[in-house]
């Protein structure tokens, strides 16, 4: 068990501040971070929290799973690992085949 914790299903107005306050009713909190568009700014719905103990990350989840907080009913678990290698894409801009460039003139 980590101390990490994904948090989903959150709204869109809910900041790390009213997050923070709900986790550490459970226990102490290491840090909190709502994941945010990086274009917009605008939150993206889910957060990581980081607990002070594994126990506490256990007590988190079998308190918070499926709580309500501003209209949303929260999905607390564990975080997963980051999967490792490419995240997926590849290929030219513009999408299209498998081809490569052309090899003779197009006139």
């Amino acid at each position: 068990m980590g101390r990490k914790l994904f948090v989903g299903n959150l709204s869109f107005n809910t900041d790390e501040r009213r997050l923070e306050e709900l986790f550490q009713s459970v226990g102490p909190v290491d840090t909190v971070n709502i994941v945010r568009d990086q274009m917009t700014g605008r939150a993206r719905g889910f957060a990581f929290v980081e607990m002070q103990t594994d126990a506490d990350a256990q007590s988190a989840i079998q308190k918070l799973n499926d709580t309500e907080l501003d209209g949303r009913k929260l999905a607390v678990n564990e975080a997963r690992p980051k999967p490792t290698g490419g995240g997926g894409g590849g290929g030219r801009p513009g999408g299209g085949g498998g081809r490569g460039p052309r090899r003779e003139p197009r006139w």
